[in-house]
Parts: structure tokens; sequence; C-alpha cells
């Protein structure tokens, strides 16, 4: 039986993931020196609040608050042993959300980069990526997710051990990289590269894309190049809301709901399947975004030129 993302994407023509997660908690009272994970068990009515938020605004996927929950992130803040009960907590209270909105909605086990650098440049091997990403992943899978979430990934090997991990783990699963600069990822990953590597994969993802990065205009230049790659897999897109600003001790972007609504117009006419918002998207861009998703008619697949004149322009290096 095909898993439940893939049967909801062969029922509509596109899905809307959620918004950010650190942007929203920081509002809410996290301290900047504190991971948010730590929040799935100090403060889990405010966790369940920023997922309540995501569905109430529409969402047909979200995402766990466990982006750093593996040992290596964990391990900064003295919590490496924490994983399975962070990584639990977050599921269990964002399957309960899921159940309780009346309708299909993914819940997406979030897994983000360890913060090493992988062998040969760095000292993190394959194997120790691969069990690090695992533990995350059952205690993600015992807390109830749909899914594996794999996103801001930079290279290769971790990606492909993120991979591995989602086959242990035997759970079907999606995976983004960031791409900064001259639609490379830091570590010199191409579009046209990630589009070739998820099929080489021997479980490759159930839909692939980029997220967070520079800009949504940056970002739906990546996309128009997966899109080239002639690859059909289903693509996401989950862009950040503008850049931040810090204004009166609470973190705001400059992206509107405006121009997020048009963003994602703009990201389903170019073929997107998952649309979302990365950081400094809340939900109330989620809800432009969900209105103008409905209510807008698809248009023809835009250009370099319309996508910069909608949303502000490029700003990274190679843009229009």
């Amino acid at each position: 039986m095909p898993d439940p993302l893939s049967q909801l994407l062969a029922s509509r023509d596109w899905l809307m993931a959620d918004g950010a997660t650190g942007t929203n908690l920081f509002n809410m009272g996290l301290a900047s020196n504190v991971a948010p994970e730590f929040w799935n068990a100090d403060h889990p009515e405010k966790v369940r609040r920023l997922y309540k938020d995501s569905v109430d605004a529409g969402a047909d996927l979200f995402l766990t608050n466990t982006f750093g929950g593996n040992a290596s992130r964990l391990r900064l803040q003295g919590a490496a042993h924490r994983v399975r009960e962070l990584n639990l907590a977050g599921a269990a209270m964002a399957r309960d959300i899921a159940d309780a909105s009346g309708r299909k909605v993914i819940v997406a086990g979030n897994i983000g980069p360890t913060g090493e650098i992988m062998a040969p440049i760095g000292s993190l091997s394959q194997t120790r990526a691969v069990e690090m990403f695992h533990e995350q992943a059952e205690a993600l899978k015992e807390g109830g997710v749909d899914i594996l979430w794999v996103e801001t990934i930079s290279c290769e090997r971790e990606f492909r051990a993120a991979a591995e991990a989602a086959r242990l783990a035997d759970l079907p699963w999606c995976g983004m990289m960031s791409f900064d600069t001259a639609g490379r990822t830091i570590m010199g990953v191409t579009s046209a590269q990630l589009a070739a590597l998820v099929e080489r994969l021997p479980n490759p993802p159930v839909a692939y894309g980029a997220n967070c990065g520079v800009g949504a205009a940056d970002l739906l230049r990546t996309v128009r190049d997966f899109v080239a790659s002639g690859n059909e897999r289903p693509i996401i897109a989950k862009g950040n809301a503008g850049i931040p600003h810090l204004e009166a001790g609470h973190l705001h972007y400059d992206g509107t709901p405006e121009i997020m609504a048009d963003y994602a117009c703009l990201a389903r006419d170019l073929g997107v399947r998952i649309i979302g918002g990365c950081c400094g998207t809340t939900s109330a861009h989620l809800r432009a975004m969900r209105e103008a998703l409905e209510t807008r008619p698809a248009g023809p697949r835009p250009s370099l030129e319309e996508i910069a004149a909608r949303l502000g322009g490029f700003s990274s290096v190679g843009g229009v």
C-alpha cells in the first residue's frame, strides 16, 4: 500500500506544508541559547500551539519540532542521551494534533543536519552519521510520524546517510537541500546533482526539493532547475519569508503574507507539488498562501524575470 503522503499527492495537484518552527517558537519566548527540542518536554503546550496554528491555517503537512534532535546537535547542550525522549515527545504531540484535525494531515518527522562535517573533509564517518539519523528516525517512528522529512542538508554523503537511516527505520521520506549562493549548497552541490542523486538511491524519497537558503525568489530559481532536470519526482519548495529583523525582542521577516501568497502560486505554476515556508513564515503567511492557492487560477510556468518582479528580485549570485 502506498504511504500516506503518496496517497494524498495522488488525489491533489498540490499540498501545502507548514511554515517556520524556530521563528515562531522564538516569538513564544524560546531563548536563542536553548535547543527548540527541549520545549517538547518543558513547554509542550507551546509546541502543541505551534502545530495547531499550522493545521488551522490550512497546512496539509507539518513538521515535528525535532530539526536538531540528533545526538550530535543535542550534545552541544549536554543532552545527547535525550534523543529518544525529545523526538518521541515531539512526534506524539504532532500525531495527536493531526488526528484531531478532522481531515487528513501528514505528520512529517523533521530531521536536520548533524552540524558536523563528513569525512574525508571532516571527522564524521558515514557509519556514525547513519547511526545518529537512525536513532532519531526510530524515535520519530515510535511517536507516530507518517514520513521522515530530511532538510537543510548540504552534502551528498550526509544526504545518503539520512536515506539509509530511513531505510533502516522502514519509513518513507522526503529530502531537501539548502542552496545559498550561485545555486549551490555550502558544500558545492548543485540542484542538478541533487536531482540526479535522488534517483541513484536504493530507497528514493517520495519527494525532494529545496528549503531555506536565501530568499523565496532564489529558492524558486533553484526549483526551475529541478524542473529542467527532467526528474519527474514530486518537488518540494519551502522558502524563507524574506530577511530577518529583530524588533522589540521579536524576530520578524520582511516577507509579507501577500508576497508569500505570490510565492506559493509561482511555485505551483512551476510544477511544485508540496509548497510551504521556512524561516519567518507564520500562520498569517500560511493563511494567505492557502487562500491564494485555492482561489487564483493556475498560470503558465513563470520566467525568472516574473519571479524577480513579483518577489523582489534575487539576492544571490546569478539572478536576474
